[in-house]
Parts: C-alpha cells; structure tokens; sequence
C-alpha cells in the first residue's frame, strides 16, 4: 500500500481497509501499557492544519502521532495570517519550509485536503472536509464494528443524525 496520500474511503479496496484495521489491532494495546510510546513515526513531523474547530478528532490525531514517537506541531488557524486573509495555498507555501511528512487537514470547505494535496510533497490526511468525508472516522468506526462483527460482509449500519450535512455519513 504506497499511497502518498489518504483522502476518502472509497479510494481504498476492500483489501486494504483490511490491511489498514489488522495493522491497528496492535496499537489499541498501548493504551494498557505504562510506555504509551512506540517508534513508529520517530524523525518524523506531522503537522495538524485544523481550520475547523475540533475536539475529538485533533486530539486523537495529536496523541497518536505522539503515542508513534512523531514531532507534531499543531498550526493555530485563528492566530495565524489566516485572519488577515491568508489564502489556503499562502498558508501551504509558507509552512513547506517545515519539511513535515505528514499533513493532517480538517477543511470546511470539501476538496480543500485534495487540493493541498496536489500542492505539497507531505503526505495529506484527510480529517474531515465540508460534508465531503472523513475518512479516518470510517475506519474508526469499521474497527470499532469489527470488534463486536468480526466479519462485516452483509453487516447493515444505521446512521442517525443530520445526514444530509455529514460527511461521516458520506464515508461509511
């Protein structure tokens, strides 16, 4: 799987959203251990660039990242250029000096990730764009399912909520 980026479910086979949920099996048990810790990710930078506020998705990208020995910088949207009108692609350009690895994006507006993807060498998360996606929510949720379901084939979810504005519905 020699992706550089990850930008909707429905880019992924059914193989490799296998692959990814088996590989995950094994981090969910550095949450008993004492050392939280792993070296995954070490001599690596990743790079948080939330225009949206969130809670449960930064924080988890955040700890994560940490938990797999990264460098994480977190980009202050509403104390940065961003309020003085600072275009998404300024903003891409400016922070390429950074050299990170991976770039976590949340957008309002859907595509956003797509496109910074196309403008920079990091590779790009998708953490939620407009009522687009949020494809790290899907896999959550499959792994979740899955560890009740151990086999999904034919499994029907039900989402509730507003569905017509969820881009977690949209990703499922």
């Amino acid at each position: 799987m020699a992706r550089k980026d990850f930008l909707n479910i429905v880019s992924l086979d059914r193989a490799e959203i296998i692959h990814l949920l088996d590989q995950a099996v094994p981090f969910k048990e550095l949450f008993t251990r004492s050392v939280k810790k792993v070296p995954a990710l070490k001599g690596k930078t990743v790079l948080m660039l939330f225009y949206e506020p969130s809670t449960r998705t930064l924080s988890s990208f955040e700890v994560a990242a940490k938990r797999l020995s990264a460098d994480v910088t977190i980009f202050d949207v509403p104390h940065s250029s961003v309020t003085k009108g600072e275009s998404v692609r300024d903003t891409i350009d400016t922070l390429q000096a950074m050299r990170a690895d991976y770039i976590v994006v949340r957008h309002r507006l859907s595509g956003q990730p797509a496109a910074i993807a196309r403008q920079t060498n990091a590779s790009v998360i998708n953490a939620g764009d407009g009522a687009h996606a949020h494809p790290t929510q899907a896999l959550l949720d499959a792994f979740t399912l899955r560890e009740v379901y151990p086999e999904l084939s034919g499994r029907k979810v039900v989402i509730m909520g507003d569905i017509l504005h969820s881009r977690v519905a949209r990703s499922t």
